[in-house]
């Protein structure tokens, strides 16, 4: 374990040799993100030019995974490099320990300026950052209260251009320049309820946003769990989502582009006397397009930070994280929303640039976590990486080099049950090629072939032909619970 006297006669030693030599950790997040709505990823449905800017002068992980699918628990699991039940946030009705050992602080020790801006979600104040300024609990799409260790300051405008505002600001007035810097910037956007800047209102306007294949799925062949959520395009998008009701939190000049861009299409809609089908995909085109105009205004900001670096050269010396809380269902079974194992939820985008390290254009297949980030950034920056903390390192997967003892499954576990949404409790093990998940709560089980069957339509869990597979699974599974100490009960 890493002792607080270690740290500061590493720090010692670090600044001796030089703290220009150590690298930059710009990590950037959105929220709600999927990785299907990154156009580096070749899914067609929009364009990310910023974003896709990193895959092409770094790495694009393509099976990146999270602990926990929903918001403040993927953020503790960052910031402590510990699964849920153990930094003890599991769901997004707790509160964070600041207390706790975190990267930020263990940086920060180790000579590294650390800031925080934008979407923190956690309950308590941020703690080891010299600079915070972040949102208030989920916060507003439009003219934030921020709060900060002087208080709570007022913002008029779109929150996307002013967390890059902030963001901006600390790295051209802030920081000190004789520091590596740790700078955390969280974008709300593309949360709920999806409301998009000014300027991409019209955005898609004249475009059909595809529809993926499991729009209309049924939810047969598997276990009652699937079927019994609270989170369809079909049922569950409220007239706020949809935005067919006024929006709440405008000034007067925002509110007027709001009615000239949705006034005319609610009226439209509403002669159109849409039913059946046909309204389920009027409404999913509604959603995901006020989802994809969302993500453009995280793009350009994203775009506006990169040029700065590249300005000022500080992009030579900077490792660039792009990634996303948890992924997203954008329409995938017929839902919106996160939180299950299934693999849209389960699986997060994550692009890294680190120049002189990560081969530009390369795509990594590993199976790694948001629970693997903190030892990575520690890594980076030369700081050991504290024996408690359960993720691995990425540093040499960032150089290019093969792994070959990196792991070969990854464990996830989910709590928050029964609202919202309705999603019940679970966890599971994700191998190359299968998923097995313990639906506990109702004491039932899944099973899937991911190569033969990608989209999880079809459970073969009990098959006759499937028992080696299962017990071998199951058995793996159990370790895995052990290695990550999670003995709670699974009632």
């Amino acid at each position: 374990m890493v002792t607080p006297s270690a740290i500061l006669m590493l720090a010692s030693v670090l600044g001796a040799a030089g703290e220009a030599e150590r690298p930059n950790i710009l990590f950037i997040m959105a929220d709600d993100h999927g990785y299907q709505a990154i156009s580096a990823y070749g899914h067609g449905i929009n364009e990310t030019p910023n974003i896709d800017r990193l895959a092409k002068e770094g790495m694009r992980f393509d099976r990146a995974f999270v602990t926990n699918s929903i918001c403040g628990p993927s953020r503790a699991v960052i910031l402590t490099g510990l699964y849920s039940h153990l930094n003890g946030f599991k769901t997004n009705n707790d509160r964070f320990d600041g207390s706790q050992q975190t990267v930020a602080k263990i940086l920060r020790t180790s000579g590294y300026q650390t800031a925080m801006i934008g979407k923190w979600h956690l309950v308590s104040d941020p703690t080891g950052f010299d600079y915070w300024h972040i949102l208030q609990g989920q916060g507003p799409y439009y003219n934030p209260r921020m709060k900060t260790p002087e208080g709570v300051v007022p913002h008029t405008g779109y929150t996307t251009d002013i967390i890059g505002d902030l963001t901006l600001d600390w790295l051209q007035n802030k920081r000190d320049p004789d520091k590596p810097f740790f700078l955390m910037c969280h974008h709300k956007a593309p949360h709920r309820n999806w409301q998009p800047s000014p300027k991409y209102l019209h955005k898609y306007d004249d475009v059909q946003i595809k529809e993926p294949e499991t729009l209309f799925d049924d939810y047969s062949n598997r276990t009652r769990a699937a079927a019994e959520q609270e989170m369809t395009v079909a049922k569950h998008l409220s007239p706020n989502d949809l935005k067919l009701i006024e929006q709440r939190g405008l000034n007067d000049e925002q509110a007027e582009a709001w009615n000239a861009a949705y006034g005319p299409k609610n009226r439209a809609f509403e002669e159109a006397k849409l039913e059946g089908d046909e309204l389920v995909r009027w409404m999913y085109q509604r959603y995901a397009k006020d989802y994809l105009r969302c993500i453009a205004a995280v793009d350009e900001n994203v775009g506006r930070v990169l040029d700065y670096l590249e300005t000022t050269g500080l992009d030579k010396n900077t490792i660039v994280f792009y990634t996303s809380d948890q992924g997203w269902y954008l329409g995938e079974h017929g839902w919106y929303d996160k939180r299950w194992m299934y693999e849209e939820s389960f699986r997060t985008p994550l692009l890294i640039r680190w120049p002189g390290h990560t081969p530009a254009g390369s795509v990594n297949t590993d199976l790694v976590m948001n629970l693997d980030f903190a030892p990575t950034f520690l890594q980076a920056a030369g700081v050991p990486v504290p024996e408690q903390m359960q993720g691995e390192g990425m540093e040499l997967i960032l150089n290019g080099q093969p792994v070959p003892d990196w792991r070969k499954e990854v464990y996830y576990h989910y709590y928050e049950y029964p609202q919202p949404h309705r999603v019940q409790p679970h966890y599971g093990i994700r191998t190359d090629r299968y998923k097995l998940i313990r639906f506990y709560g109702i004491d039932q089980w899944e099973l899937f072939d991911l190569q033969e069957d990608p989209h999880e339509l079809t459970s073969i869990y009990g098959r006759a032909d499937m028992v080696a597979v299962q017990q071998d699974l199951q058995s793996r599974l159990i370790k895995l619970r052990d290695k990550y100490q999670d003995h709670e009960p699974d009632e």
